[in-house]
């Protein structure tokens, strides 16, 4: 995939069905760990409420890895396997979404509640400010230190990004790179040291 879709940042939605009030919150959250304590943070937020049902995509959304639900006390399959169905077929990524409900004293029954819940995040993504994520991955630039201003330079104004430098004999610079433009990056940076560089890649880089 080119790209994919993410919370700019912690957004909430409210709607009201039959009295009980359905909280929506979406929040980017890159991994596991992440999207676990944003769960407990909502937890800790709404103390009183009766579920916080929730799911979540915390990587690429083709990472089955990373899905996971909970009804958290909804009868089963009423409430998280339905909010996980409308983030797979959103688009988003790195996405976690907690529904809290505040019961209003009208039952829903089983179909009504996956209604509900599957309502309460369908629309709270479609009114989500999100932004454009590109999946990246790692390659490593060896270059000699007379080189470093003008490359730092060249990737300041590019779409890659630094995450590590090294320095001894020579500079090694940990870059994650956006697949898609990566190819025509590696020309031009090429280019730019003369082919005085070192570079080392994962295979589908």
């Amino acid at each position: 995939m080119d790209y994919y879709l993410s919370p700019t940042h912690t957004q909430r939605f409210d709607l009201t069905i039959k009295n009980s009030q359905f909280i929506t919150t979406v929040c980017r959250t890159k991994g596991r760990d992440a999207a676990k304590a944003f769960i407990e943070e909502m937890r800790q937020r709404y103390p009183d409420a009766n579920h916080h049902c929730w799911a979540f995509i915390a990587g690429m959304p083709n990472n089955a890895h990373l899905w996971d639900q909970s009804d958290d006390g909804e009868p089963k399959g009423t409430a998280g396997k339905p909010m996980l169905n409308v983030l797979q077929h959103s688009d988003f990524g790195e996405t976690t979404v907690v529904v809290t409900r505040f019961f209003g004293g009208v039952k829903l029954g089983a179909g009504g509640l996956v209604r509900a819940y599957s309502q309460a995040v369908q629309e709270a993504l479609a009114q989500t400010e999100y932004e454009n994520v590109y999946p990246r991955c790692p390659v490593q630039l060896k270059i000699a230190y007379p080189l470093l201003g003008k490359v730092e330079y060249w990737l300041e104004q590019s779409d890659i990004e630094i995450t590590n430098k090294t320095y001894s004999d020579s500079i090694v610079i940990d870059l994650a790179v956006i697949e898609r433009t990566w190819p025509e990056h590696k020309v031009t940076l090429t280019d730019l040291c003369q082919g005085s560089l070192t570079l080392i890649e994962p295979d589908n880089a």
